[in-house]
């Protein structure tokens, strides 16, 4: 349909100028490519079956993990006494959850109560 050379012999899912996924025919007359703007006529597709599958975990094999898990704490350990228990030294992880110019967030966990702090530095 279009008046440049294609590059690619392909399946028709993917666009044979520039190798892009194609999009699932609709109810428009052409199936246009969203990167480079090649068209291919619909009818061209008539008689190709699609089949998708979908996977989810299942809620039973995510407990166990979840579970398994909360039982091992694993990490460094700070020099800090727990607020709640008073066990000395907690757990920590590190994650930057603002903006990159600002400092990291510190996230404690008591080994002994799971007892769980956070500070902003």
């Amino acid at each position: 349909m279009s008046g440049r050379k294609e590059v690619f012999s392909s399946e028709l899912d993917f666009c044979p100028r520039c190798g892009t996924v194609l999009p699932l025919p609709e109810v428009e007359d052409v199936v246009m490519c969203a990167l480079c703007s090649f068209k291919i006529d619909v009818k061209d597709f008539d008689g190709i079956e699609v089949r998708t599958k979908a996977e989810f975990n299942r809620p039973e094999t995510m407990l166990g993990k979840e579970e398994e898990a909360d039982s091992q704490l694993k990490g460094p350990m700070a020099d800090r006494k727990c607020s709640k228990c008073e066990h000395d030294g907690m757990i920590y992880t590190t994650r930057q959850t603002r903006s990159a110019d600002e400092g990291q967030t510190v996230f404690f966990t008591c080994p002994e109560c799971r007892f769980q702090e956070i500070e902003y530095s």
